[in-house]
């Protein structure tokens, strides 16, 4: 791979991130495009990768996507509020458009993969990565490979019990479910909860970082259930901008009760962690996606 320039795509449902760089996860050049219409966004991403002449080209896309290469829709976005884009064949335009190899995955399953190529996961076959902003990803990494079954993982998704002090009232942020983590946490119940207020905001309210890390500890504790990751890597701008990863490696210790006795859980600081890849876990991951295409 020495030499080979190698494109990095973060699709997104608001904006689209280029980048070109190499295998070793140095970036060169990056530029973005909101995110409009399919055909006239793909344009522009097309036309941006073709002046710079790749070799390869890494994907990590907005979902639900299928991202299993089984599936007869791989590559395409699937039921997703931007109806333009639903059922858009993504890695088939770009396929056709640049004529080079292309992996194809979730945005935060490429963000898992920059974590465990190049940051703070390197070593770990086994790692959750989460992202909190204005939605509640994850990206999970099991054997050493990332998770492509029925979907991708939902993980953002999973319910959590209430706390009785929420003041959220009917609903929450997410429209699909009333007690879902990304619901009560991510932007959007946020700012249902206070008045419009951006987490980065309510940092120093502590009433506030309670309720947030609560909820943020009892979906910790179902993937460290679940999963048995080895690492667990939280990024996003709530988490980045927030004490609420700090706060909620106490209490999801304490939710465990004593019950998982193991190093990792002994040492909960050095297990639960914030990203380290100052925001370009994603791009990073997309050059590791695009170097194993190539190499395919």
């Amino acid at each position: 791979m020495e030499g080979k320039l190698i494109g990095a795509l973060e699709a997104g449902g608001t904006k689209m991130v280029c980048a070109v760089g190499r295998a070793d996860g140095t970036v060169i050049e990056s530029e973005q495009f909101p995110t409009t219409t399919p055909e006239e966004t793909m344009a522009l991403v097309c036309s941006w990768f073709k002046e710079r002449d790749i070799d390869a080209l890494g994907i990590g896309a907005f979902g639900p996507t299928a991202v299993n290469p089984n599936s007869e829709r791989y590559g395409q976005i699937l039921e997703t509020p931007k109806t333009a884009w639903r059922y858009f064949d993504i890695l088939g335009a770009l396929k056709r458009g640049l004529d080079v190899p292309c992996g194809y995955d979730t945005d935060v399953n490429v963000a898992c993969l920059g974590e465990c190529t190049f940051g703070c996961a390197q070593g770990y076959d086994n790692v959750v990565y989460l992202t909190i902003g204005t939605g509640v990803g994850a990206g999970v990494m099991i054997g050493g490979q990332l998770i492509h079954g029925m979907l991708h993982p939902e993980a953002g998704h999973v319910l959590v019990t209430r706390d009785p002090s929420d003041t959220i009232g009917e609903g929450s942020g997410c429209p699909y479910h009333d007690n879902c983590l990304e619901g009560l946490i991510a932007g959007p119940g946020v700012k249902k909860r206070w008045g419009g207020k951006r987490a980065s905001e309510l940092a120093e309210d502590e009433h506030a970082m309670d309720l947030l890390s609560g909820y943020l500890a009892q979906a910790l504790m179902t993937y460290i259930l679940c999963y048995a990751p080895q690492k667990i890597v939280i990024g996003g701008g709530v988490a980045d901008h927030t004490p609420i990863v700090q706060l909620a490696r106490a209490k999801a210790t304490k939710l465990l009760n004593g019950y998982i006795a193991t190093l990792e859980i002994e040492h909960i600081d050095t297990y639960i962690v914030n990203n380290s890849l100052d925001g370009k876990q994603g791009i990073m991951g997309c050059l590791a996606l695009g170097a194993q295409a190539f190499n395919a």
